[in-house]
């Protein structure tokens, strides 16, 4: 990661509060924590990481939304997952002593604590606990990416694209009238996260639209009809 970072914004809580992760923590160890933490900001379309960078902190996304990706064959890519506020992100190079397999990038402006991969690891060596919370972590997210494999390889695009929005609805939540989608993806991001191409989720958008499931204006995305649009994403 290239930007610098600022410390911690005064009206923040610090880490190990806002986030559970860190309980196992001792009060030597939060200040530790604490002290080393530092506070930074992403521009929309900011790259974060890249394929081949080193990895320098574990990431704590406070606000925004992040998409982390692999570049495949052509102009293809694939969003290996979303990062959404409360999620840890960028250390599995670290733990693994390998460069960074894929690339981060913004969404939206977003914010985020980074803790240097260093204090990361004198934590980890310290405190047993904490290594246990990172394990069933990486277990927990190797759970979610064979399940999204079976969804990738398995269902039809109908299951597909309405897992996809079941899922933005439940990660991201929704405006204040409680059907639009507050995420607002491009045609092409969908289409990276869903395994399908552009053109086949246009249509099956248009589809949902036609069936009353969803309503659609540009990039925003409104929910008509959740019960029916989860029994479509779990019937696959």
């Amino acid at each position: 990661m290239k930007r610098k970072s600022v410390k911690s914004a005064k009206d923040l809580k610090p880490i190990d509060e806002i986030s559970s992760l860190w309980d196992p923590l001792t009060q030597e160890e939060r200040i530790y924590l604490r002290e080393n933490t530092t506070y930074c900001t992403f521009r929309k379309n900011e790259l974060i990481y890249s394929v081949g960078e080193e990895p320098v902190h574990l990431i704590y996304l406070i606000s925004g939304m992040v998409k982390i990706y692999k570049d495949g064959v052509g102009e293809r890519s694939q969003i290996v997952r979303m990062a959404k506020p409360g999620d840890h992100f960028a250390y599995r190079a670290y733990l693994a002593n390998e460069m960074y397999h894929n690339t981060a990038k913004a969404l939206e402006s977003s914010s985020a604590y980074l803790v240097p991969v260093g204090v990361l690891g004198q934590i980890i060596q310290s405190n047993s606990k904490m290594s246990w919370a990172f394990i069933r972590m990486l277990a927990k997210r190797l759970g979610v990416a064979d399940t999204r494999l079976v969804t990738l390889s398995q269902k039809h695009l109908r299951g597909r694209l309405a897992e996809i929005l079941v899922s933005l609805r439940d990660n991201y939540g929704t405006e204040s009238d409680g059907i639009t989608l507050h995420c607002r993806l491009t045609r092409q991001d969908m289409a990276f996260l869903s395994n399908m191409t552009t053109s086949n989720v246009i249509r099956t958008l248009a589809v949902f639209s036609s069936e009353r499931i969803i309503e659609v204006h540009g990039r925003t995305v409104r929910i008509l009809d959740e019960d029916k649009l989860r029994s479509v994403s779990k019937l696959g």
